[in-house]
C-alpha cells in the first residue's frame, strides 16, 4: 500500500484556530483517521527516511527497476490519453461524456521527487475528473537525481504556461500534493517572475515548501510523525537540488517571494513533520496580499487529504468545489 493511500485525514481548523493547540470546538479524529495513525506506524515508509543511506538505497533500486507511471484506479467514467511535452509524458483525463467547457487542473504528485506517481494519486485525479467534471493534466515529471530542480521547475513551469493559454476563459487550478505542492508553488513563482499569467488557485496538500527541515520543533513533531523522518527529507531534497543549493526557491519555495501568486488553499496536519512549514507559507502568503484558506487539522499525518476516511472526504469535497 502507498503511503498516499493510507495517509489519512481530519477537522476543519479555521483561519483563527491557535496552531500547535486544538481548538475546543474542533471535533475528535474519527476513528478510521486514529486507526490510520496506528497502521501507519507499523508499515515501513518511516524506515525508507530514516537516514540518508536508506532513501540512497531506495533510489538505486527504483534506478533497476522503474516505477510504472501509467494510469490505474482513474474509475468508471474517465478517458485517459497520453501525450508527450517538452520530452515528458503528460497525460490528460476526461470525462468519458465529453469535455466542452470544462474547466482545468494541473495534477503534479507527490513523492519526494524520487518516487514516481501511484496509483492512489491516480485514483484522486479519477475523483476530480469525474465528479467535478475537469479536465485534469498531470506531468509525468522527471525524478530526481536523474532530473533536478534547475530543469524539473521550467519545464513544469512551461506545462502550466501552456495549458493557461490554451485553456482561453476556462478555469484552470493546480492541485499538488507534498513535493508536488512545493512543485507548483516554485512553477507560479517562475510564472510571476516573468510576467506570465497565474492561475485561478493553487490547491496545495501537504505542501513541502522548505527543504532544510531545520526549525527546532521539527525533531519534535518528527517523533509523532508516523510516515516522514527529517534525514531522509534532506538527502531526498539534496538529490532534487542537484546544482543549486536546497536553500532555493526552486527547491524550497518558501524562500521565494509570494507577492502576486493566485489565491492558496492549503490543507495540513499537525502529525505532519512540514506542517509549521504550512503555517509560515500561509502567513507570508497573506502578508503579500495573497487570500489563503489553512486548513489545519489536529493529530493528523502528512497527505491527511487523500486518505479514505470521513475527514479527508471532507477536504477532498472543498478541492471539488473549487476546480469545478
Amino acid at each position: 500500500m502507498s503511503v498516499a493511500r493510507l495517509v489519512s485525514a481530519f477537522q476543519f481548523c479555521p483561519d483563527t484556530c491557535v496552531f500547535g493547540a486544538r481548538a475546543s470546538r474542533d471535533p475528535a479524529p474519527s476513528l478510521q483517521s486514529r486507526a490510520f495513525n496506528l497502521l501507519l506506524r507499523q508499515l515501513p515508509y518511516k524506515e525508507r527516511l530514516a537516514s540518508a543511506e536508506a532513501v540512497q538505497a531506495h533510489v538505486q533500486k527504483l534506478a533497476l527497476q522503474p516505477a510504472s507511471f501509467e494510469p490505474t484506479g482513474l474509475g468508471r467514467g474517465v478517458e485517459a490519453t497520453l501525450t508527450k511535452m517538452g520530452g515528458w509524458p503528460v497525460y490528460y483525463t476526461a470525462p468519458s461524456s465529453g469535455h466542452e467547457g470544462c474547466n482545468f487542473v494541473m495534477f503534479l504528485h507527490g513523492g519526494g521527487y524520487i518516487n514516481e506517481i501511484v496509483p492512489a494519486h491516480w485514483r484522486f485525479v479519477g475523483e476530480m475528473t469525474r465528479k467535478a467534471g475537469v479536465v485534469c493534466v498531470v506531468p509525468i515529471y522527471p525524478l530526481a537525481p536523474r532530473a533536478t530542480a534547475k530543469d524539473v521547475v521550467p519545464g513544469t513551469a512551461e506545462l502550466l504556461r501552456m495549458l493557461l493559454e490554451d485553456a482561453g476563459p476556462a478555469k484552470v487550478t493546480v492541485v499538488g500534493n507534498s513535493a508536488g505542492a512545493g512543485l507548483a508553488l516554485a512553477a507560479c513563482q517562475w510564472l510571476r517572475d516573468r510576467r506570465h499569467r497565474q492561475p485561478d488557485r493553487l490547491m496545495l496538500i501537504s505542501p513541502a515548501a522548505d527543504a532544510s527541515v531545520s526549525r527546532p520543533e521539527h525533531a519534535q513533531i518528527a517523533a509523532r510523525d508516523p510516515i516522514q523522518d527529517i534525514p531522509g527529507i534532506i538527502e531526498a531534497a539534496r538529490l532534487y537540488a542537484g546544482e543549486v543549493d536546497v536553500g532555493h526557491p526552486f527547491v524550497s519555495p518558501l524562500n521565494g517571494a509570494f507577492r502576486s501568486l493566485p489565491p492558496m488553499t492549503i490543507f495540513s496536519g499537525t502529525r505532519d513533520l512540514l506542517y509549521p512549514d504550512s503555517v509560515d507559507l500561509a502567513e507570508r502568503a497573506r502578508a503579500a496580499g495573497v487570500p489563503v484558506e489553512l486548513h489545519l487539522l489536529g493529530d493528523q499525518p502528512h497527505n491527511y487529504a487523500l486518505m479514505p476516511t470521513p475527514e479527508g472526504r471532507q477536504a477532498r469535497s472543498i478541492i471539488l468545489r473549487a476546480v469545478a
